[in-house]
């Protein structure tokens, strides 16, 4: 799998983008601002995207990537998969006719170009080489995380949240766990804001990385803009054994 990062930060400003990741050249995870970044032909090969929250800097390209890839002669449609309470709120404040056309029902309600799957806690959706499994984790709102495992090995997407008890017994469970990408958003001295926003800190991360079993390369993202190397430099200083890098847009992980 070829795992390219369109955008990876907690906020705008100049060169940053919001979190979206490319598998291969026909699955997104996450729909933040970075899919603006790739070219049409590029977009018009998305067909499927994995939603870890409805949160707007998770979903904020997802309108006007629907409005590219529409065409009402297609062949496949554009599957978006997510929670029940993720579905339900794009559907209502997003895709509602008022905000955004509702292309659930276009170009028809019976042949429409946007279908939504229900993705829960414990489903595999299996895309062509690549089975993608839903983990509970814990945010503000109803959120996932995603392994995503191929013949290759695996590799892991936290989805934003803070120390929970449902990630790590999965990362465990992953044998051939290569890579993990887990967002950690405010530096230590932010911790109270961190826990009230439902995001790690490095002090709560590298609490939570004693937990994990294997030794993946860990890339971390969803850094609040101007606190990138505050942040990294704090996680590398409590967990100098582990391998851990900051994503950045472009990066290119290959597992």
């Amino acid at each position: 799998m070829r795992i390219r990062i369109l955008g990876c930060s907690g906020g705008i400003g100049a060169g940053s983008r919001t979190s979206a990741m490319l598998v291969d050249d026909d699955v997104l995870i996450d729909a933040g601002t970075g899919i603006g970044d790739l070219e049409l032909n590029d977009l018009d090969s998305i067909r499927h995207v994995f939603l870890t929250h409805a949160h707007l800097d998770h979903i904020a390209g997802l309108p006007m990537l629907v409005d590219r890839v529409f065409d009402e002669d297609f062949t496949t449609p554009l599957t978006v998969y997510a929670r029940e309470e993720t579905l339900r709120a794009i559907r209502e404040h997003l895709f509602n006719d008022t905000i955004w056309p509702d292309f659930s029902r276009l170009p028809s309600a019976e042949r429409p170009m946007l279908r939504y799957h229900v993705c829960s806690p414990g489903d595999t959706i299996t895309i062509r080489h690549r089975d993608f499994y839903a983990v509970d984790v814990l945010h503000t709102v109803p959120t996932l995380g995603y392994t995503v495992q191929n013949s290759g090995g695996a590799f892991a997407v936290s989805g934003d949240t803070k120390t929970n008890e449902t990630l790590w017994p999965v990362l465990n469970a992953c044998d051939d766990l290569r890579v993990l990408v887990i967002e950690v958003s405010f530096p230590d001295e932010m911790e109270q804001l961190a826990n009230e926003a439902g995001h790690y800190c490095p002090k709560t991360l590298t609490r939570d990385l004693q937990r994990l079993d294997h030794d993946p390369e860990i890339w971390l993202t969803g850094m609040k803009p101007g606190k990138e190397n505050e942040i990294l430099e704090q996680v590398v200083r409590a967990a100098p054994q582990r391998r851990i890098r900051m994503l950045s847009r472009g990066t290119v992980l290959t597992v």
